[in-house]
């Protein structure tokens, strides 16, 4: 095998993983159970020398560290990149390289990430020249499903070709099955069944959704989940994630939160948690909740007519009008 297919700036091919091409089958499955005493989110080298040898995954690493959680996904890269590492080793020796699927199922509720790190995962797929594109497509049910017999599986054979060489993201993947044994999307799966199995080494399918609905979905065709292997939970964000979703979210807008309204914002984040833990969207929610702040301490900094620095910067408790807010939860 070609050992010069990997892409990366004024790195040696002798020293990264080489052009692995998929077959077999990674039975990952992601949890956030402790699984033993090492914390496998470290990362694997600790030397400058050794991070400049694997650039490419500490640059990942370096692309990761700026969200919040995560850690799941920072084990499932160190552990794609080790594997194509070794199998470069066990050519060197004349040994047999082992060949992987990719495909993904990516289940939780909105604003956990799903989206986020499946265009991660493409760029990084394609720098270990696993994809020869590394393009991210997402589409979702309107763009695979027809409106007549035949025309669902044109529709998505065109979104493959386009998908072809990078990752193919459907969000709301459970839609499909919506219908029932007549829906067109049924005539969807299939297609893209096929398309895993004829053309396995040429794109990764990524499925994401809501977890009860997706695990319904997985049901309904037995013999979907094993062409996924795969499966990363998406779990809601603690409390303590959430808030430092805050903080980071205003440190990038230049505004700081004020202890008070620290202590206010927490609290209401903690019961809200509780009470919409099936639907609650997450970082997104916390967005739609910072920029609304923001509109509500300009309309207080208009009324106090104050507009030095520090007033422009400071987030006040009184900003978060949370018994009035326009903001959805989910």
């Amino acid at each position: 095998m070609d050992l010069s297919g990997i892409r990366s700036k004024g790195v040696s091919s002798m020293n990264n993983p080489v052009n692995v091409r998929k077959k077999g089958r990674i039975n990952v499955v992601i949890n956030h159970k402790t699984i033993d005493k090492v914390d496998r989110t470290e990362s694997l080298f600790q030397t400058e020398q050794e991070k400049e040898k694997h650039d490419i995954l500490s640059r990942f690493e370096t692309e990761l560290e700026k969200y919040v959680g995560l850690e799941e996904i920072k084990r499932l890269v160190n552990e794609i990149y080790a594997w194509l590492y070794i199998n470069q080793r066990r050519q060197q020796y004349g040994l047999k390289a082992s060949k992987q699927v990719l495909h993904m199922i990516f289940k939780g509720n909105p604003g956990t990430g799903k989206t986020t790190v499946a265009r991660i995962i493409a760029s990084f797929l394609y720098e270990m020249s696993v994809l020869s594109k590394g393009h991210f497509m997402e589409v979702e049910r309107a763009d695979l499903v027809g409106e007549y017999i035949g025309h669902t599986a044109q529709k998505t054979r065109d979104v493959l070709k386009k998908a072809n060489g990078g990752v193919l993201f459907i969000d709301e993947a459970y839609s499909l099955a919506r219908g029932g044994e007549k829906d067109f999307g049924k005539e969807a799966i299939d297609t893209l069944v096929k398309a895993m199995e004829d053309n396995q080494h040429d794109f990764v399918l990524i499925l994401a959704g809501y977890s009860r609905e997706m695990d319904y979905f997985l049901s309904l065709n037995p013999g979907l989940p094993s062409r996924f292997p795969i499966a990363i939970d998406f779990p809601n964000y603690t409390t303590d994630q959430l808030m430092e979703i805050v903080r980071r979210m205003l440190s990038e807008r230049e505004y700081q939160l004020t202890k008070d309204g620290e202590l206010h914002v927490k609290e209401h984040l903690r019961r809200i948690r509780q009470e919409q833990e099936r639907t609650f969207s997450n970082g997104r929610y916390i967005r739609n909740l910072i920029e609304e702040a923001i509109r509500m301490q300009a309309v207080r900094l208009l009324r106090e007519q104050k507009y030095d620095r520090q007033a422009l910067i400071t987030i006040k408790r009184d900003d978060f009008q949370f018994h009035t807010s326009h903001v959805k939860l989910n």
